[in-house]
């Protein structure tokens, strides 16, 4: 290797330092390459185009080869661009494999060899004889096949001299790569002459071939048979990047096949593909890495099918390379072929000297401790017996002097005391650079705080006040030295002084978790918080607010037990986080009890079991059991042994039931914060019976129980009876399509057992059926009362839309985005109805029908209501009362409503006599008032906020003791939202 001299080392690296700065600049790469070609002459063409096309900046210049010589440009040749023209060719002359030469300053590289013919057009086509065919028989007509033909070459076929082509479709196709028209299938219709059509689409020179006449043979007839693929695409084929790319494939057969292209890899074929000519050509354009692979296409009939597949791969060029001198390159070129391909390496364009230090090994190009004369254009050329290809490459050497330009030292480095702080060193600079770093006029070494790393980079930890200052990184190379320096700033850490503190708080309380922090004044911390590993939002969540001013204070206002979990406060500044974290018990009534089941039945009693709910964190006290019937309006509380169910106790006994009624239950838990959320409702049960009375209800004994049912026609003698032997059953439908619509019958039921019959229920009279009313209602429309409440009222329905008297109304009710079916119903025997228990700022459908004996009509269609927004959720506080000559001086803290509540109207005092006293209630809209009242007994007095939406939450009862007949007593007391305090309490003398 020829060692540089100094003078021409600094010339090479002011070479490379400029190419660095215009980094866009790159040797030549191939965009088109000339492929082999057959042109076809007439006499009036007289110039032909062989392209090449190369991008790289500079813009590459051309030279062209043919045979292996290069080619002076003169009357028969011409450079456009990167083409090659040849003005008058001549079959003879200008035939041969030519090659393109494109050279820029980074280098050259060499095209692919391509085989040029001359012919004229009349050599694509030649005369056929006759052709004589069976019908059904597949045919080929033949123009004359030459090996290759360049792209501008179009091949068409005229029919019986029209003056339009051949059409094609699923039984005729024309190969564009060979120029045969295929028929998979001939038929009567087919019968005629033909003639080749060969157009130049470049100088649009056309031949035509004599026409081929075809005839129908009559004394054969072909049958049926599978598939022959007779057009089909290479087994292998390498595609060029961003080319286009184009299959056929065509198959003969009877009935006519079917064509169908698939990827064997099971992916989709690709979005951009096109196929046309009735499926017999896939177009692949712009090809991309992702659209190699396995090719199939499927020709298929009622006979079988067949198959024919091919591989894209693409070309692949070796990627071009910056790389720093003396580094070591490998390269490594891989192709596949049968037989397998051999390797050659070209420099520039010339074959690839190899030297001491340069080892090529097949595909596979090493060159260790590369120099600035290494640089230039590189191909690797894989060739067989069918032909060869190249793929390219670009290598730079670069070699500069350590540049800091784009990565200096950061200037200034903010760190807590007792932290770590990293500075790193990344200048530019080929080869790499040797680091070291000074404080001051002073190199640093390694010490037990500080580490200068293989990579350049300082490291300092448990940084003190005295590490504060400014540090210089230094690089140097054989080309140059620069350095880069930073100052390093030491703060104070941030601490939280005052952490929030795990607390307990009950559901409707609002409390404060404190996050205090002390540290260096120049920094501005900032707060954030998260609620179990979510950061809070308090834009969104009107549950939380930020407090406290300069300090980062929490207050959680009308806790609910969403609430429980762990609240982190942390708190940022530009050089370090600190955080502290708290845990929220809320404490509420009890959630639902679990698993209830209903056990040994008696007539007048059940035995229940159930498992306990969630306590939320407040132990249950005491269960109750609730019941219902098909008679009972709503859930009602009932009897049970013991009387009253401890909370460590899960099952009891319910009494006093009716004898064969059908009963559902629930359990409802409570605790020291209120009453829970009832049980899942069990299944339904019905109580034990024995032989009874129907209309008293007596119960008798006896086994084998059972009714006896009779009825007859009104006015009429005869009983007609039926026995139901179902202890169980209690109903009976009799059936008789001749009997009219409510026709009178009068019906008695009786009961027997093992002993006898008993006696019968009185005598009644009942109708037949009614048919359903056939109308809705009409002029539904509603009226909202509140967040839960909307009035609803319809006009009654006409007489003649129902065959008998309407006996009452079914509103339905249901969310919008539910389902009718979902809808809670309310009977009422009005055209209005009240329907309550309904959420806030919600959409509601209505619905009504009419209802007679027979059933319920159809539906009205559904009008839209919205709710009212809900009422405040906060509880008038600060509540301060004084009570002296027999008046009550109240005064309260103001409401505000939240975003999401309705505004605060006024306030609804509710004041009564001890526990179980009437309740009387005053309204008012000021926060204050005077209430008048007897002495000699206690009071209790609720505040709740009165809105559109409704009634607000309670302040909760206020006990204010009686007053003395003797004395006069004044008592002065104030109740706050978190804690009851005793401001004043003195007895005074009367008079």
């Amino acid at each position: 290797m020829k060692m540089l001299l100094p003078w021409e080392l600094l010339i090479l690296l002011s070479l490379t330092d400029c190419l660095a700065e215009r980094s866009a600049r790159h040797g030549p790469v191939f965009t088109q390459e000339p492929s082999d070609s057959v042109f076809p002459l007439r006499s009036e063409d007289n110039k032909v185009f062989i392209n090449c096309k190369a991008k790289g900046n500079p813009v590459p210049h051309y030279k062209w080869k043919v045979d292996g010589g290069y080619i002076d440009m003169d009357l028969n040749y011409n450079l456009v661009e990167g083409n090659l023209l040849i003005n008058h060719p001549h079959a003879t002359h200008h035939g041969g494999v030519y090659q393109c030469i494109a050279t820029n300053v980074f280098g050259t590289i060499v095209s692919r060899e391509a085989k040029v013919h001359f012919a004229t057009l009349a050599d694509f086509v030649m005369s056929l004889a006759q052709v004589s065919l069976p019908l059904l028989m597949p045919t080929i007509l033949c123009g004359r096949c030459l090996c290759s033909s360049p792209a501008e070459i179009k091949y068409s076929w005229v029919f019986n001299g029209r003056p339009s082509f051949l059409l094609q479709d699923t039984r005729r196709f024309v190969s564009q790569r060979t120029g045969n028209l295929y028929i998979a299938k001939v038929e009567a219709s087919d019968v005629g002459n033909y003639t080749c059509v060969v157009r130049n689409m470049m100088t649009n020179a056309t031949a035509y071939s004599s026409p081929t006449p075809v005839v129908l043979r009559r004394d054969a007839v072909m049958g049926e048979y599978e598939p022959k693929i007779e057009v089909q695409f290479p087994e292998s084929l390498h595609v060029t990047k961003g080319s286009s790319v184009k299959l056929e494939c065509f198959a003969l057969g009877n009935p006519v096949p079917s064509i169908t292209w698939r990827r064997t890899d099971g992916n989709p074929l690709p979005g951009k593909i096109k196929i046309n000519h009735s499926n017999g050509v896939l177009e692949i354009p712009y090809f991309r890495p992702e659209d190699a692979g396995v090719y199939e296409c499927v020709a298929e009939n009622s006979r079988g099918k067949n198959v024919a597949k091919g591989q894209l791969s693409l070309e692949k060029n070796t990627n071009d390379v910056h790389m720093a001198i003396e580094a070591n390159l490998q390269w490594e070129c891989k192709a596949s072929g049968k037989p397998k391909p051999v390797y050659r390496w070209l420099k520039n364009g010339e074959p690839l000297v190899l030297e001491d230090r340069i080892l090529v090994e097949g595909g596979r190009l090493a060159v260790p401790r590369i120099n600035l004369l290494d640089s230039g254009m590189y191909q690797c050329l894989a060739e067989n017996e069918h032909g060869a290809i190249y793929a390219s490459a670009e290598l730079k050497v670069v070699a500069s002097s350590p540049d800091f330009s784009s990565s200096p030292v950061k200037k200034s480095m903010l760190i807590q005391r007792g932290g770590e702080v990293i500075m790193e060193c990344r200048p530019h600079a080929s080869p790499r650079a040797s680091i070291s770093w000074r404080r001051g006029g002073e190199f640093l070494k390694d010490s037990t705080r500080r580490t200068i790393m293989g990579d350049g980079t300082l490291r300092i930890s448990n940084i003190s006040e005295s590490d504060g200052g400014r540090y210089t990184c230094v690089a140097r190379n054989p080309f140059g030295t620069s350095s880069s320096t930073g100052t390093l700033v030491v703060k104070e850490p941030t601490k939280i002084t005052v952490p929030p503190l795990s607390v307990d708080a009950t559901v409707g309380e609002s409390i404060v978790l404190p996050c205090e922090v002390s540290g260096d004044s120049s920094l501005d911390p900032t707060f954030k918080w998260f609620f179990n590993g979510k950061l809070i939002d308090f834009n969104r969540q009107d549950h939380f607010e930020m407090i406290g001013g300069s300090a980062g204070d929490l207050m959680v206002r009308n806790i609910q037990l969403k609430h429980s979990g762990k609240y982190v406060c942390m708190v940022h500044t530009v050089v370090d986080s600190v955080s502290a974290a708290a845990h929220l018990i809320v404490r509420g009534p009890p959630g639902a009890p679990e698993g209830l089941i209903v056990g040994e039945i008696t007539d007048s009693t059940a035995q229940l079991s159930w498992e306990s709910g969630p306590d939320h964190h407040s132990p249950v006290t005491t269960y109750s059991i609730q019941a219902r019937t098909p008679f009972s309006i709503g859930w009602q509380a009932v009897r049970t042994v013991p009387d009253s169910v401890p909370g460590q106790m899960f099952h009891a006994t319910v009494i006093d039931l009716n004898p064969w009624v059908d009963y559902e239950f629930r359990v409802v838990a409570s605790n020291n914060v209120g009453v829970g959320e009832p049980s899942m409702q069990s299944k339904q049960i019905r109580t034990k019976a024995n032989c009874y009375n129907l209309c008293s209800q007596i119960l008798q004994s006896g086994e084998e129980f059972g009714y006896v049912v009779a009825f007859r026609p009104l006015g009429t003698s005869t009983w007609k009876q039926t026995v139901l032997a179902s202890p169980d059953a209690s109903r009976y439908t009799f059936r008789n399509d001749s009997v009219p619509p409510l026709s009178q019958f009068e019906v008695k039921v009786g009961v027997y057992n093992n002993k006898g019959e008993g006696p019968s229920s009185h005598v009644v009279v009942v109708y037949s059926a009614e048919e359903e009313p056939s109308e809705p209602p009409s002029r539904v429309w509603t009226r909202t009362l509140s967040a839960s409440e909307i009035e609803v009222y319809w006009e009654p329905i006409t007489q003649t839309a129902s065959s008998w008297k309407i006996i009452g109304y079914e509103v339905l009710c249901w969310e919008e985005g539910m389902q009718e079916s979902d809808a809670e119903m309310v009977r009422v025997t009005d055209t209005a109805a009240l329907l309550s228990g309904l959420k806030g700022s919600t959409v509601y459908l209505i619905s009504v029908r009419a209802q007679n004996s027979a059933g319920a009509g159809p539906s009205s269609p559904a009008v839209n209501v919205t709710t009212k927004k809900p009422p405040p959720s906060q509880p008038p506080g600060n509540i301060e009362w004084n009570l002296t000559n027999s008046k009550i001086f109240l005064s309260w803290e103001h409401v505000k409503a939240m975003g999401n509540e309705s505004e605060v109207t006024g306030y609804k005092v509710l004041y009564r006599q001890n526990w179980l006293g009437k309740t009387s209630v005053v309204e008012t809209n000021r926060t204050s008032m005077a209430l008048q009242v007897p002495s000699g007994e206690d009071y209790l007095i609720e505040i709740k906020a009165l809105s559109d939406g409704g009634d607000g939450s309670s302040s909760g009862p206020i006990r204010i003791p009686k007053m003395s007949s003797k004395r006069e007593l004044f008592l002065s007391f104030t109740i706050h939202r978190m804690n009851f305090c005793v401001l004043c309490l003195d007895f005074m003398p009367k008079g």
